[in-house]
């Protein structure tokens, strides 16, 4: 999932030098959501693997 958000956004960054604004806002946004949607991913990954505590 990161790995496509970093890809949007070197889209978004190389349209952007291009002049392409609606390309690279587009590219940009998607990026952002992907990298959100990884970010709580791995969030709920590493909460559901923790240890049972012992008592």
């Amino acid at each position: 999932m990161l790995y496509y958000a970093l890809m949007f956004l070197v889209v978004g960054v190389i349209a952007g030098a291009l002049n392409l604004a609606g390309v690279a806002a587009v590219a940009v946004q998607i990026s952002w959501i992907l990298f959100l949607i990884g970010i709580v991913l791995l969030v709920i990954h590493l909460a559901m693997n923790r240890p049972a505590r012992a008592s």
